[in-house]
């Protein structure tokens, strides 16, 4: 079995899958990667099912090595990529010879980057998934001189390929649904929070983002109660001091502070991969609309594979050029010796 040795990793690397769905009346949430579409980009590009678990990088990424070749993707935030000093793009798959160096430094856009290999990490899963639940205690991040047990790699010669990856890491307009607590708030404080633009604040985890924002805060009518009842990623929750929170993959699984919305699912990526200082600004969709842009894990996995197209590599950056026919034709090498009409000259 292949095994990936973590010669050194960032404060926030862990094993991510798509996480830990039906758990929520047990008060744990799903749970898994922070950026859902990235992790099915990576299983789109190294032909691989939704089962896919790899490593998710939160900020920055270390270095790592494998004992087998395999291919690797790296999907997610954009991120300073190289193997043995050779510069790897983002959002596409790569070979990884055995024993040579990956290197993953910070973000440059974004802040969840993937890796993933042909196989996935299979290691032991708890309750039915691979996810490290850090608020839950389930598993932990990875620290120089760990050893994960890797898949085999079922197709090492299929050349590289790249996918075309939507920009999430700009912020911009995000589509909320309406949550049972949205007629809590008045027409005017509803009309005030979709046209403010929010900052993403440095304070945020895998638990949830905070939004900063010039202005009165916000609440609801009245100050009134709320009974504290089931709460998803992807609810914005407005805490006492009126100040709102995005939730993500950990959130908790009941709350009592209101929530004047729920980012639609198609949008919580690009919620998770601002940057501290992006600017995000909200709009309401009626239910029907928010229906018309569920797609499930399967069918947009279905879709990415389809998008997926061969890696045409700079040839400046290839180190092995010369293990490659450039020239699909062998001659005799006489044949610049023969005149025009195809006669020896």
């Amino acid at each position: 079995m292949p095994v990936l040795t973590v010669h050194s990793a960032g404060p926030g690397v862990t094993v991510q899958d798509l996480g830990r769905p039906g758990w929520t009346a047990q008060g744990l949430s799903r749970g898994g990667a922070a950026d859902r579409l990235a992790l099915l980009e990576a299983a789109a590009l190294l032909d691989h099912d939704t089962g896919l678990a790899v490593l998710e990088m939160a900020g920055f990424g270390g270095v790592f090595s494998t004992d087998r070749p395999l291919r690797i993707a790296l999907t997610g935030a954009l991120m300073q990529a190289s193997i043995d000093g050779v510069p790897v793009p983002p959002n596409t798959s790569q070979l990884l010879a055995a024993g040579a160096k990956l290197t993953i430094g910070g973000a440059r856009a974004g802040v969840y980057g993937y890796l993933a290999f042909a196989g996935g990490i299979v290691t032991t899963p708890v309750m039915g998934s691979r996810a490290a639940h850090l608020t839950a205690g389930l598993g932990r991040a990875l620290v120089a001189d760990d050893i994960l047990p890797l898949g085999g790699d079922p197709a090492p010669d299929t050349p590289p390929r790249r996918l075309d990856s939507t920009d999430r890491y700009s912020g911009g307009l995000i589509r909320l649904m309406p949550g049972p607590q949205t007629d809590l708030f008045d027409d005017a404080t509803l009309a005030r929070f979709l046209s403010t633009s929010f900052r993403r604040d440095p304070r945020g985890n895998r638990q949830g983002v905070r939004l900063d924002h010039d202005g009165a805060p916000f609440g609801v009518a009245s100050g009134l109660s709320i009974t504290s009842d089931l709460i998803v990623a992807g609810d914005v929750q407005l805490t006492g001091d009126g100040v709102p929170y995005v939730l993500l993959a950990e959130c908790q699984t009941i709350g009592g502070y209101p929530r004047i919305g729920t980012v639609i699912p198609a949008d919580l990526a690009r919620t998770a991969q601002a940057a501290p200082g992006t600017v995000l600004q909200f709009t309401l969709l009626d239910i029907a609309q928010a229906d018309a842009t569920a797609q499930s894990d399967a069918d947009l996995l279905r879709t990415l594979r389809q998008a997926c197209q061969p890696l045409i590599r700079d040839p400046h950056d290839i180190a092995d050029l010369l293990r490659y026919q450039l020239v699909s034709g062998v001659t005799a090498g006489d044949d610049l010796e023969q005149d025009g009409d195809g006669t020896q000259g």
